[in-house]
């Protein structure tokens, strides 16, 4: 009797369970006692929504990017330091953060929102509020008593009674992709111990902004959003019913909404970014975003009513993005816009002109003026915080703040290695792990041909052809940047990408085939140009072959892993 096909499935469960076994073996942590962390950059700054100074200590500003905690300057933003890594020592905070207030009664008083505070189809979400009554020194997550808060996940604003440090009211814009109920403006009194919901539309709509009426802390205007953008879209969010600008004039027990002048629910009503002249407060401003009639708006009765005054799309565009309007705290003609650019108007929001863009930024989210000196100011921005001390003449560095994002890091076979990706906001990024000079500094890294959010793929053969994007090969000896992509390869073939295209097999099938072919094909053609060996004659009759099924396969997403080996030595 043949015994053989008894003892081979044995053999096999043998081979799939022995790395299980291996796995399931405890280390010696002592292996490891000589490893640590140790950061290798980049050092320029990543996306910053939260941002904030100190009207009496003008060299002392706050800023929390939104996937790098809170840092802090004490010399006008020439050097930061990180005030946010391990705190609280008895919770696990996030480090994501969308929203920063100093009280004004009490600048060592401070309060952070987690979340990135934005309706992007990529980010982080938080869980609630933090809190420092020393400077930033430690921290406390607020929420232990009640949890309010920590299932907002994004938090819009935060603002704090210029009187009182410990009553507070935060706009929670709540869960990106998804309905909830902690959504809305919500107010403590007692330093965040405790929080009331007051004000509440349903499940899908958020507070995005809040502001007091410097005269009277007790008038608060609100702005409430309704809005998705699904991780698929790229520009097109969804605005829903429920936007709109409010007003509760009793400390926020009562709220109504304010529709003079603005757009309506109809006219596809979205987000709305204002302020309130410090000097003047029955002037105020918003930037308002719609299906029609969008742009800037004045009003000049405390909000009652409104009047557009300019329609200028560099200004208001995107108005889900960019919604921050800020008054010079002396003149109440003098606006501030924070978009693509940051533009200042002179003229009470008819004409703008643009004071910074790049470089050192080219999405400009939050504008902090000092209310005792209007020529320090500070913007949040894709490239971190920058700093002007003398009404925007020079600005501070973005080149000083390692806060940069990341979607995907790949290392290369190198010695010793280097480390490659996509930087959000700032295109890609690339290092040695080890430096020359004792530590790794901006001066190491450098660019390598690939968008923000692209995959980067090192060639294992050929480790100075770096992969990436959607597709691209970049020559680390000639620095130069080839585009191979599909749509280059094969022009007669459909190919479109969304933001990232996965070069490790990641999405279809059909993309996959295409863009490793374009690879193939492009590392053959560099290899011809080194003059390298052509395959013999036999090869070259297989490789013909191979290729012309691959072409056939990509077209119908149907080709194999071995049609692309084969086709990688297709001439």
């Amino acid at each position: 009797m043949n015994k053989r096909p008894c003892w081979i499935p044995l053999a096999w469960l043998c081979v799939l369970l022995f790395p299980f076994a291996l796995s399931a073996q405890p280390y010696d942590p002592a292996m490891y006692k000589e490893l640590h962390w140790r950061m290798i950059g980049p050092f320029r700054g990543g996306r910053t929504v939260a941002i904030s100074g100190v009207p009496g200590q003008p060299n002392v500003f706050y800023m929390a990017p939104n996937n790098g905690g809170v840092w802090k300057t004490t010399d006008s933003g020439r050097t930061w330091n990180p005030i946010f890594d391990g705190q609280p020592k008895d919770d696990h905070p996030s480090g994501s953060i969308g929203a920063l207030a100093v009280a004004p009664s009490n600048p060592n008083t401070i309060y952070v929102g987690s979340g990135e505070g934005l309706r992007r189809p990529d980010l982080s979400v938080g869980d609630g509020i933090y809190k420092s009554n020393d400077a930033g020194l430690t921290w406390q997550h607020l929420g232990q008593r009640d949890g309010a808060l920590r299932d907002a996940q994004q938090i819009g604003s935060i603002l704090v009674d210029p009187k009182d440090a410990n009553r507070v009211f935060v706009a929670a814009l709540g869960h990106p992709y998804g309905p909830n109920s902690e959504r809305g403006v919500y107010r403590s009194l007692d330093g965040g111990q405790t929080w009331q919901k007051i004000l509440y539309k349903d499940e899908n709509v958020g507070a995005i902004d809040l502001a007091f009426d410097p005269r009277n802390s007790q008038i608060i205007f609100a702005d409430m959003w309704a809005s998705r953008r699904p991780p698929w879209t790229n520009m097109d969010e969804y605005n829903g019913p429920g936007s709109g600008l409010y007003k509760s004039t009793d400390g926020g027990d009562h709220w109504r909404q304010i529709t003079k002048g603005l757009p309506s629910e109809a006219e596809k009503l979205g987000r709305i970014g204002f302020a309130v002249s410090p000097s003047d407060p029955d002037r105020m401003y918003a930037l308002v975003d719609a299906q029609k009639n969008v742009g800037v708006y004045r009003s000049d009765d405390a909000g009652e009513s409104w009047q557009l005054v300019n329609t200028e799309e560099r200004v208001s565009g995107r108005g889900s993005d960019f919604a921050c309007v800020r008054v010079d705290p002396r003149n109440k003609d003098v606006i501030y816009v924070a978009n693509t650019t940051t533009y200042r108007s002179d003229d009470a929001g008819k004409n703008f002109t643009a004071i910074k863009g790049a470089p050192g930024g080219d999405d400009y989210h939050t504008i902090w003026i000092n209310p005792e000196n209007p020529d320090i100011i500070a913007l949040g921005v894709d490239q971190g915080a920058t700093i002007s001390v003398n009404g925007g003449q020079t600005w501070s560095s973005w080149y000083n703040q390692p806060t940069a994002q990341f979607y995907h890091v790949i290392t290369d076979n190198e010695f010793p290695y280097w480390v490659y990706g996509g930087q959000q906001e700032s295109g890609s990024i690339g290092t040695s792990s080890r430096s020359d000079f004792g530590e790794i500094t901006f001066r190491d890294w450098t660019t390598v041909g690939v968008e923000e959010y692209g995959y980067v793929a090192p060639d294992p053969l050929h480790p100075n052809l770096i992969y990436g994007g959607k597709v691209t090969v970049f020559d680390r000896n000639t620095g130069q940047t080839r585009d191979v992509s599909p749509v280059s390869a094969h022009r007669a073939v459909s190919f479109q990408s969304h933001r990232a295209v996965d070069l490790l097999g990641r999405r279809s099938a059909r993309a996959v085939s295409r863009i490793e072919c374009a690879v193939c094909h492009a590392r053959r053609r560099q290899q011809l140009a080194d003059h390298q060996p052509r395959p013999d004659a036999r090869r070259s009759r297989l490789s013909r072959d191979a290729r012309a099924v691959c072409r056939g396969r990509s077209r119908e997403g149907q080709a194999s892993r071995r049609d692309l080996f084969d086709c990688s030595v297709a001439d």
